[in-house]
């Protein structure tokens, strides 16, 4: 039996399978760093220590081994299907027959440099920016596609002493197609160490980046709260509707609207000069989102607006009051229907995040 084992980023982080599997192993084979991580585990066994860029190497002894009958396991850092010896394994299977093996699965750096950040993941791409087997134009494809898809970034082996020009080029191609104030989350692992701290993707480029850095790049609607990384999910959450709400939304229902501006209003302007009056109180109300602007007041669940702007924005505005005027006919309607408003909440936020970025893109185009 070959056991694929992944060991994650410390020892605290790995599974009690893959501790066990590593216990019932006669043989283990592993890159030597890896091993500091299990030596208690170790005693008793074989252990081959090999060096980095043997891969195939390891793969290759350690089948040797499962044909004398022995259990073997390969040790990866992290998940050993990403970016790890799962996927060396399989290149070669089809060369043996009889194999007995299994994946074990580990946390893998994405997600332990997520928890470290606080919950900045969503719809999620994992690039590695090593270009020593993937050619940089391979690369550069997969970081356009993905920040125009909007997802969340994770960069592994982003830099070297000798590797710079895949990182450079990355946070080229994110700042050309991604808000440059987008939050990013870089982890970097030195000895027993975490270390975190969050930039701007605009400031990227002049962080100190090494091989052992993982980097998370927000999307259009991450952002930062008590110095934590947050992407939220759209969850619908129920607070205290501001005072007048049900006069200004019968208003509303009647057919009553105010489009634009209402510089009679005695409170204009409440979020700047150029603000849209249309939706004077919220439909989204609580979003509970705060990458609009939007926070909690601490311990009073009430939802504040104040620093939000986002709906009082045209193009905001002539995304939505449609959908609102036919779907919206009663105050229960924006309980009833929260989980769609919210959904047309996100889309929208999309479509309006930033008009310097809102493009047609053509994912075909070169």
């Amino acid at each position: 039996m070959i056991s694929l084992i992944g060991i994650g980023s410390k020892r605290e982080h790995m599974t009690l399978k893959a501790a066990d599997k590593i216990k019932e192993s006669d043989v283990i084979i592993a890159y030597h760093p890896y091993l500091e991580h299990i030596q208690d585990l170790l005693e008793g066994k074989e252990v081959l220590s090999r060096g980095m860029g043997d891969e195939m190497e390891r793969v290759e002894l350690a089948i040797e081994l499962e044909k004398e009958g022995k259990k073997v396991a390969i040790i990866s850092s992290g998940d050993p299907g990403i970016y790890g010896m799962a996927n060396v394994y399989f290149q070669i299977i089809d060369k043996y027959s009889d194999l007995e093996f299994e994946v074990i699965p580990g946390v893998t750096a994405a997600t332990y440099s997520a928890s470290a950040l606080g919950a900045p993941l969503h719809d999620l791409a994992i690039i590695s920016l090593s270009d020593l087997l993937t050619p940089l134009e391979e690369i550069q494809r997969k970081i356009k596609h993905a920040a125009i898809a909007d997802l969340v970034i994770a960069f592994y082996n982003p830099k070297s002493k000798t590797r710079t020009i895949p990182f450079e080029t990355a946070c080229d191609i994110l700042v050309e197609n991604r808000n440059p104030e987008t939050p990013v989350g870089i982890v970097k692992t030195e000895g027993t160490e975490t270390i975190t701290q969050i930039c701007k993707l605009k400031e990227l480029k002049d962080q100190d980046i090494h091989m052992s850095t993982t980097i998370i790049v927000g999307n259009s609607m991450t952002y930062v709260k008590k110095g934590k990384m947050i992407t939220p999910r759209g969850y619908k959450m129920t607070a205290k509707l501001p005072e007048q709400t049900e006069e200004f939304y019968a208003r509303f229902f009647d057919g009553d609207i105010q489009i634009g501006q209402n510089t009679d209003c005695e409170y204009f302007p409440c979020h700047n000069n150029e603000e849209s009056c249309t939706f004077c109180y919220c439909p989204f109300y609580p979003c509970a989102d705060g990458s609009t602007g939007g926070k909690w007041i601490t311990d009073k669940n009430v939802w504040n607006c104040k620093d939000c702007n986002w709906v009082h924005q045209t193009a905001v505005v002539d995304e939505i009051l449609d959908y609102v005027k036919e779907n919206i006919k009663s105050m229960e309607d924006f309980d009833k229907k929260k989980k769609e408003l919210l959904k047309l909440r996100r889309a929208t936020i999309y479509k309006t995040r930033d008009l310097n970025f809102n493009r047609n893109y053509d994912l075909d185009e070169e």
